[in-house]
């Protein structure tokens, strides 16, 4: 049977929610109605967060599998988790690259999406109408000069949610991965370490993708019918083409 939840919704998780895509997505998921309950590691911007929208913050390090555990301890029901914390870190050919950025890049992309997952799942599965909707990347499909860590991280995320779809075929959750293109936020800001001209440059001349167009897709994957599953959904900006190399108007 379905648990009891104070929404009728149930309660929504959101990884990475103390800006960028995860607040907009913490934000959007209140307005439909969930109960939502947010983590990030900065608890000063999630707890702005969570008191602009009435939700439920708790510290959270998804590098960290004893932080992961005490997180979802704490976290009495699920019904959607949206495994949203990831992010690129330097834009280093492969000859130049580092062990360490490599390494980060993998556990915020991939073992975050494994350790969040298999910690909630038996809560997904007992609120009856699971979801699990991860933040890819139009890099889980493409490769770019410099981009050789985080592509491959974004390849083998999107490799695990394909897996889990499978393994979860007759189970009452859904698997649903959101795979964005140019967003402004401020992931060019992390990647290059906190240069930010750098990052402006990145976005200069195009319209980009916002935080909240990309909430609007997820909330509007959790929110179809319990017997349909949006598996995958690539959204880029009218100025980006992808597949025909990689290629962005700018004015």
């Amino acid at each position: 049977m379905p648990e009891t939840h104070s929404s009728p919704l149930g309660t929504a998780v959101v990884t990475g929610a103390s800006a960028g895509i995860g607040a907009a997505t913490a934000r959007s998921m209140r307005s439909a109605g969930f109960d939502v309950v947010i983590g990030a590691r900065r608890m000063d911007r999630l707890n702005e967060v969570a008191d602009e929208i009435e939700a439920r913050a708790l510290p959270l390090d998804v590098t960290d599998a004893a932080s992961v555990d005490a997180f979802a301890a704490a976290v009495e029901s699920c019904s959607v988790l949206v495994n949203n914390a990831g992010g690129a870190l330097g834009l280093d050919r492969i000859a130049d690259s580092s062990d360490e950025h490599w390494s980060e890049m993998y556990q915020r992309n991939v073992l975050s999406i494994l350790r969040m997952t298999r910690a909630l799942l038996p809560k997904l599965i007992t609120s009856g109408d699971g979801r699990v909707a991860n933040i890819g990347s139009v890099a889980g499909f493409h490769v770019y000069e410099g981009g050789g860590g985080y592509t491959a991280a974004k390849h083998a995320a999107r490799a695990v949610t394909r897996t889990l779809r499978g393994e979860l075929l007759g189970q009452p959750v859904r698997v649903i991965e959101i795979s964005p293109g140019l967003v402004e936020t401020d992931f060019s800001l992390v990647r290059f370490g906190g240069d930010q001209q750098r990052a402006a440059a990145v976005y200069e001349g195009v319209t980009a993708l916002s935080a909240e167009d990309i909430a609007d897709c997820v909330t509007w994957a959790v929110t179809r019918p319990p017997h349909v599953n949006v598996d995958e959904i690539v959204v880029t900006a009218r100025a980006q083409v992808l597949g025909f190399g990689q290629q962005i108007h700018r004015e």
